[in-house]
């Protein structure tokens, strides 16, 4: 009989819902800060049931995702093997900026109130512990499409595939149960967008924009954002992530913008991307929807199991 203690991992894996919010904090350096941090996130499951009990088939969940800098002070366990700052990728023309954040809760559902009174209760538990970095509110756009009019999330993995592609396992025994997560939010041009033409909006995504067809693209020079944003290894097996990206903006103030969230069993799956989409693949052939949306913010967490969150109240 094995007598591994039984590893129980996020729902880094919850459906794709009506509403989201992602919500990254630092922490302060309040006296207590870092014992008030560790005890929200020992009681965070608990604090979802407070939430989720109101409607049980509104999909409720959240992950919670632990940045660099405070991994140590917040677990003290030992690190995630590939977990550091996310590094800036400086391409000749865009740039992925690398912005600061301590803490990542990745809250959805299907009701919009749901993450509200969520959110509301865990700030109040955080209190003078933490600082708002960003609070970006995401919201499904018809039969799940950016606001740039394209299906998102084509790709992902489904099935077993799943856990196999964003759940470390047995290279990192520490880490096991728990995925890197990488988030970026993205704002769109639209009015330069919406002046190509179909046919160019197609070319540069790499699929077709009605029915989401997968298009042929180039053998060498300029390419699709679908093949850059594919990832091989060495031995030409290709690695999955899960994409959880959500439209969000407002058109009153002309902002409309991406969500990009990524979990990854590996984190350079995720890094290589983002250097085949900025350096470009071949370098100077960046990825041409970077023409018409910037990043403003560039951060890499790391999705413990939930055991391992439950366990922080034992620190």
């Amino acid at each position: 009989m094995s007598r591994r203690v039984p590893i129980e991992s996020q729902r880094v894996d919850a459906p794709l819902t009506q509403s989201a919010t992602f919500l990254v904090l630092s922490v302060t350096d309040a006296p207590d800060a870092i014992s008030t941090v560790r005890s929200t996130l020992a009681s965070i499951d608990d604090l979802a049931k407070n939430v989720s009990i109101r409607d049980l088939n509104a999909s409720f969940a959240c992950t919670v995702g632990i940045g660099s800098d405070v991994w140590d002070l917040v677990t003290g366990l030992p690190r995630p093997a590939e977990l550091h700052p996310f590094p800036a990728v400086t391409g000749a023309v865009h740039t992925a900026i690398s912005t600061a954040g301590d803490l990542l809760f990745h809250i959805r559902a299907e009701r919009r109130d749901l993450c509200f009174e969520f959110e509301r209760q865990l700030m109040d538990r955080l209190g003078s512990a933490v600082a708002v970095v960003d609070e970006t509110v995401g919201f499904r756009y018809f039969d799940v499409r950016d606001l740039l009019g394209f299906v998102d999330g084509t790709a992902n993995p489904v099935g077993p595939a799943v856990p196999a592609s964003i759940l470390v396992a047995e290279e990192d025994p520490s880490a096991a149960g728990g995925s890197y997560i990488v988030v970026q939010k993205y704002v769109h041009d639209l009015k330069a967008w919406r002046a190509l033409r179909a046919e160019q909006q197609e070319a540069i995504i790499g699929r077709t924009k009605f029915d989401n067809v997968e298009l042929d693209d180039a053998a060498a020079g300029q390419r699709s954002h679908k093949t850059l944003a594919t990832i091989e290894d060495e031995s030409g097996t290709e690695h999955e992530i899960l994409r959880d990206n959500m439209p969000f903006g407002s058109p009153g103030s002309g902002e409309f913008g991406t969500y990009f969230i990524g979990y990854a069993r590996r984190l350079w799956v995720i890094e290589r991307m983002l250097q085949r989409m900025f350096v470009g693949d071949p370098p100077g052939f960046h990825d041409r929807l970077l023409d018409f949306s910037s990043p403003l913010t560039g951060t890499t967490f790391f999705a413990p199991s939930a055991s391992l969150l439950a366990g922080l109240s034992d620190g």
